[in-house]
């Protein structure tokens, strides 16, 4: 325990601007001493898609060291632990009365570059990917994930967009369908997915499609890793990490900076709304952000 009075949390729902939506995160403010089993275990208890521990930062010019948690076990990275750890920490740091400021989080990735602003809607933060996407080979067969995903094969795919693979910092498997109504019905079954998945100790699927709900979004999507612990994530920032692989690959964005909204979460009740920045030069990807609102929920202390 990190003193008499516990270890301090709070919980935030993260790419969303209002409270009870987006997707939920622990933030433990109070880590040290906290060994992997006892973080994998709070993790457990807490049940969100991720949990982050926050420590002392190892380089005195950044702002604090990171550890992020799903149910079953530890991630390198992720996007709205990323987001929702850099607006806690710039509040712990007094930046909302500033207004805006530069957080640097240790993740086991490396060191990623947060900017935080707080406007008239709320807290918004945008990090620099870690990782640029790149492929990491044929997606999966069409029938396979049809079947897995409880669709028709010939529901799976739109205009150029075939099932693919990328890593932006996690790998991912991408399975584009026809419209939001296919996207609505879909129902993964966990026992065929691990036969196909190319990834068991990080078995994510990202099925997707151009059909959005709001007029100034580009995507909608749904993420599913029931081996991480997840059965279906509200918002997946690492997802949209990779997924702008996928974008480069099929829609070949004309050069300069291009800007993607990506719904998610809205079949969970949950609506979630990702901002992805592309720098294209060449029509070659150069560099990437990701950002999204994020609101504090409520928060008390661990007994721990």
């Amino acid at each position: 325990m990190n003193d008499n009075r516990g270890r301090r949390f709070a919980i935030y729902d993260v790419f969303s601007a209002v409270v009870m939506g987006g997707n939920q995160l622990g933030v433990v403010f109070d880590s040290k001493g906290l060994d992997k089993e006892k973080m994998q275990a709070i993790a457990k208890e807490f049940g969100f898609s991720e949990t982050v521990f926050l420590f002392e930062a190892e380089d005195a010019a950044h702002s604090a060291k990171v550890r992020i948690y799903t149910p079953a076990r530890e991630l390198p990275f992720a996007g709205h632990p990323t987001v929702g750890a850099a607006i806690a920490v710039a509040r712990e740091r007094g930046m909302e009365q500033v207004g805006q400021g530069i957080v640097v989080l240790e993740e086991n990735v490396g060191p990623v570059r947060c900017g935080v602003r707080f406007d008239d809607i709320g807290a918004f933060a945008e990090f620099d990917v870690p990782v640029l996407a790149s492929s990491s080979g044929h997606g999966p067969d069409k029938d396979a994930v049809a079947a897995a995903l409880s669709i028709g094969p010939h529901e799976v795919g739109f205009e150029n967009h075939e099932t693919s693979e990328f890593n932006g910092g996690l790998p991912y498997e991408f399975v584009p369908v026809r419209d939001r109504g296919v996207l609505d019905r879909v129902k993964l079954i966990p026992e065929l997915w691990s036969k196909i998945t190319a990834y068991p100790d990080h078995d994510g699927v990202y099925v997707y499609c151009r059909d959005t709900v709001n007029h100034d979004s580009h995507f909608q999507a749904r993420m599913f890793a029931p081996g991480s612990g997840i059965a279906e994530d509200a918002a997946t920032g690492s997802a949209v990490s990779s997924f702008a692989g996928v974008i480069m690959k099929f829609d070949r964005p004309r050069d300069g900076s291009q800007v993607f909204n990506i719904e998610q979460g809205f079949q969970m009740g949950r609506p979630s709304i990702i901002r992805l920045e592309i720098d294209v030069e060449n029509r070659t990807m150069t560099s990437a952000r990701i950002g999204g609102y994020a609101v504090r929920f409520g928060g008390g202390v661990l007994e721990v």
